[in-house]
């Protein structure tokens, strides 16, 4: 069994720090355990995905609301469809934002890679032949800077030693080594949404393997090891006592040693 960290825990529900490279949901596609293995088999809760209220993606480390009960997973799983939940997210993204804003763009699953999501502009888009008709749901991100963030020259040359002078100069053109740290506030909860929103607005997040494109990937991963988007902050009314609650978890070890490469 993994470890999971525990942050609250009573007769209704649970709050877990999820580590990252921990898959949420059982599939047929999936062999290794995942969350919902470990909540029903190891913890005793036999609730449909093992009480999980939410989700959150494999690489994606930080807070998931899981239910003990059934009447507990329906009232939380209300709160979220009536946007009572508030969740924020520490994401590092590419380039410079200086202030905050919203995106508000319907997301559908990309016809050309169907292990991934796009933005559409149209509410809804037929697809022929091996795509079934799909209609694009609304999604809304709001975000606000916390710090903009570039390489130090040393840490630049550090990372990069291999490249030559040429390499070394796109670099700089494209301006690789400015970054920001985003807060990111969804208001509702599409897969991928975080991650298909920033990379809409031209700020994918650092390391994101499927949203910020093949070249950027593999000059992320030289310095951060996994996808930089934390799930920092959830808060929601109490199942049973109506009491509103709010749990906050820290960046990880990984992602902070990310950030020790950068300085403001």
């Amino acid at each position: 069994m993994q470890s999971l960290k525990i942050i609250f825990e009573d007769g209704n529900l649970l709050i877990i720090n999820k580590p990252p490279c921990l898959v949420v949901d059982q599939a047929s596609t999936v062999k290794e355990q995942t969350l919902a293995d470990i909540l029903q088999k190891d913890m005793g809760i036999s609730l449909f995905r093992g009480g999980i209220a939410h989700r959150l993606d494999k690489d994606t480390s930080g807070l998931i609301l899981v239910a003990k009960t059934q009447p507990a997973l329906e009232n939380l799983q209300a709160q979220f469809k009536e946007r009572k939940v508030k969740k924020e997210y520490l994401a590092l993204v590419h380039g410079i934002i200086e202030k905050g804003g919203k995106v508000e763009a319907a997301i559908a699953r990309n016809p050309k890679n169907r292990e991934k999501f796009t933005v559409l502009s149209t509410s809804k888009v037929d697809y022929v032949g091996t795509f079934e008709v799909s209609s694009a749901r609304e999604a809304v991100t709001e975000y606000e800077p916390v710090n903009n963030l570039q390489f130090t020259i040393y840490n630049l040359q550090s990372i990069f030693n291999d490249l030559n002078k040429i390499q070394m100069r796109k670099l700089h053109t494209v301006h690789y080594n400015l970054f920001t740290l985003l807060r990111c506030f969804p208001k509702t909860g599409r897969t991928h949404q975080i991650r298909v929103h920033l990379k809409y607005i031209g700020h994918p997040i650092v390391s994101d393997e499927k949203y910020a494109g093949r070249k950027m990937y593999r000059l992320d991963k030289r310095w951060c090891p996994r996808i930089f988007l934390h799930a920092a902050r959830i808060g929601f009314y109490h199942p049973q006592t109506g009491k509103w609650m709010e749990f906050e978890s820290e960046l990880p070890e990984d992602l902070k040693n990310v950030l020790s490469f950068l300085s403001s």
